[in-house]
């Protein structure tokens, strides 16, 4: 098998020969040999363990295992032990995924610290197998079913073409040791029962499964290219983006024969799980909402609107004293300047009578029962009335901030002055007040 990876390296990964690597390591057979492998290929690589504390003593005879196969092979290795069961408990998931965040935080933060430039983990071709199978199983999009990538940013993973009986061949012909995870036997994981029942049946019914797969699998891959360059020229036609709101041109995108199809693949990066709810907003009334963990997608006439779930921090007022000259806002930063004339009118910049203010200025949230007094007007109008007129829709009006001084509305930001406190004859002192999103 050495020669099979060696070749592999040089024509499929060269990079790896250069490289600082971090090898991590669990004690299992998969580890080892790769550990072993890149030993033989003379890499540049440490070891990295991490102990979960979930088997007792047998967590611990791993750890000892790892310190002495370092200390065999002469390489640095790291440590790390972890309470992962309170730290899923804590973020309410499962041992697994808890295993999974804290074993990859970790690679990444050695990563950083210690400039490894790849982090080498020992999947291999019936990993992805199963991969496959759990993900068909649970139901997916082709993103699901194109495996486990080889290289995925700083992750590498040099064993994916090959299966597990050649890393067994390999190991008991070079009279390698190995721990055995008693965990693997539990078929409780759905992992487990289709390693240990499922795919050795389908391996007796078609000896050549893991290789037809992986034929399989760089169909899948083309086909996924394919639907992502037809993605592409789709959301150059139908997705618009204002300000924090990016709009789907309902109209435009139902010209499509597979309207859901693309309205998945645009917006399955927002973390949307009820898709037949997404679908139906294409023909729902106006102010229809789906939710996702981050992101809401509202119907509005003619557009879907999507923007993020803001945390209560947005909604906070915000103070601006005499002095300041900058302040962040949540739609972007006001600049504050005293001038001696006005050069330009935009919805952008607001000039003021500063004697008029009462400082500190708030910026806030417009609130139900706001009223301003628009530019140019000498009568006072509600700002739910203004958005009326306006046609805002609900993410617009949510999204609107006022500047306030006092109980009174001066700007409504980036959108419409009050009239009282505009630059008359009268006026000794202007400031200017900008809006950069």
């Amino acid at each position: 098998m050495f020669q099979t990876f060696q070749k592999h390296i040089n024509q499929n990964l060269p990079f790896l020969q250069e490289s600082k690597l971090l090898i991590a390591i669990s004690g299992g057979l998969d580890s080892v040999v790769l550990t072993h492998l890149c030993h033989q290929a003379k890499l540049n690589f440490a070891l990295a363990h991490c102990n979960f504390n979930l088997r007792g003593k047998e967590s611990d005879a791993d750890e000892e295992f790892v310190l002495q196969l370092a200390e065999d092979l002469d390489v640095e290795v790291f440590i790390e032990n972890f309470d992962t069961e309170t730290y899923a408990e804590t973020n309410k998931l499962s041992i697994q995924m808890a295993a999974r965040e804290l074993r990859y935080h970790w690679f990444y933060e050695l990563s950083h610290q210690l400039q490894f430039d790849y982090v080498l983990t020992a999947h291999h071709a019936d990993d992805n197998l199963e991969t496959f199978l759990i993900n068909l199983s649970r139901g997916t999009g082709l993103d699901g079913l194109t495996g486990i990538p080889e290289v995925n940013e700083n992750i590498v993973r040099p064993l994916l073409e090959f299966p597990r009986k050649a890393l067994e061949d390999y190991a008991k012909n070079n009279n390698l040791k190995w721990r055995e995870d008693s965990s693997n036997a539990s078929i409780k994981y759905l992992r487990n029962k289709l390693r240990h029942e499922v795919i050795p049946k389908l391996k007796e019914v078609n000896a050549e499964l893991l290789q037809n797969f992986k034929h399989t699998q760089h169909y899948l891959q083309a086909s996924k290219s394919l639907v992502e360059d037809a993605v592409i020229r789709v959301q150059k036609k139908v997705v618009s983006v204002e300000g924090n709101t990016i709009k789907f041109n309902i109209k435009k995108l139902q010209k499509y024969s597979n309207s859901k199809l693309y309205l998945y693949e645009l917006l399955k990066p927002f973390n949307f799980t009820a898709w037949n709810d997404v679908y139906h907003l294409l023909e729902a009334q106006s102010g229809k909402q789906v939710f996702s963990e981050t992101h809401r997608l509202l119907k509005d006439r003619t557009h879907l609107l999507l923007t993020e779930i803001y945390s209560e921090e947005n909604h906070e007022a915000i103070q601006i004293s005499e002095d300041d000259k900058l302040k962040n806002i949540p739609l972007g930063q006001l600049t504050f300047e005293t001038v001696k004339q006005i050069h330009e009118h935009n919805k952008s910049t607001l000039y003021v009578d500063k004697d008029l203010l009462n400082f500190p200025l708030y910026v806030r949230p417009w609130q139900k029962g706001d009223y301003f007094y628009p530019f140019g007007m000498q009568n006072k109008k509600k700002l739910s009335k203004f958005f009326k007129d306006e046609k805002y829709s609900l993410i617009e009006k949510e999204q609107t901030l006022v500047l306030c001084s006092g109980e009174d509305v001066i700007w409504i930001i980036n959108k419409r002055s009050d009239n009282r406190y505009r630059v008359s004859e009268k006026t000794k002192q202007i400031l200017k007040i900008t809006i950069e999103l």
